[in-house]
């Protein structure tokens, strides 16, 4: 079974950047977002090292910091391709791609210092709107149960696969993302007329 705490496993270490109040850490991070997105290559060199002290002083593993933002780079990278087309497109599209990496860092950094559950209850002290934080809440809850329904269900078609082919691979891989969703679907369903039943609205 996957850890229920598998997306901030490191959120409750004992650290200096841990025991910041959540409310700073998120307007920080907000900050480097919206810096990175007005200003240039020699800000965001100095946002860089700022982020990689913050994370050396938050004592969070530097292998799971890393393998988050490698997971995760590809979305960033597919963003920025975008600007490749243009005239001087290269130029533009290593810009993009500095501007997503260096924001994705910084929300993989909160996400890995911040408690989600505290992230929750700045949400609600900044007057989101209560469907939205219930939402996120419940996202966040259930998120593992898929991902280890998904896994699951992985291990099932490959004992029942026996050819390797890359082919065949991408049709397996297709009918699990289906089979999940509709399982997702039907859980969601079952979910909310239990919520209601108990007198959630």
């Amino acid at each position: 079974m996957m850890r229920a705490d598998f997306l901030d496993q490191h959120s409750r270490l004992a650290s200096p950047i841990h025991r910041l109040p959540a409310a700073l850490k998120l307007a920080v991070a907000l900050a480097v977002i919206l810096t990175t997105t007005w200003t240039g290559p020699v800000v965001w060199a100095g946002l860089a090292v700022g982020l990689l002290v913050v994370a050396a002083v938050s004592r969070v593993p530097v292998g799971f910091l890393a393998r988050r933002w490698l997971r995760l780079a590809p979305v960033a990278m597919g963003l920025a391709v975008v600007a490749l087309f243009p005239p001087g497109g290269m130029e533009k599209f290593l810009a993009l791609f500095a501007r997503s990496g260096l924001c994705l860092f910084a929300m993989i950094l909160l996400a890995a210092t911040t408690p989600f559950d505290e992230l929750l209850r700045v949400a609600r002290r900044a007057r989101v709107p209560a469907v939205v934080v219930t939402t996120l809440a419940l996202m966040y809850r259930y998120v593992f149960v898929l991902a280890d329904e998904l896994r699951r269900m992985r291990q099932a078609r490959a004992s029942r696969t026996f050819t390797r082919s890359r082919a065949r691979w991408w049709r397996s891989l297709g009918t699990v993302i289906g089979q999940l969703f509709v399982r997702s679907t039907e859980r969601a369903e079952r979910i909310y007329a239990a919520m209601c039943a108990r007198g959630w609205r």
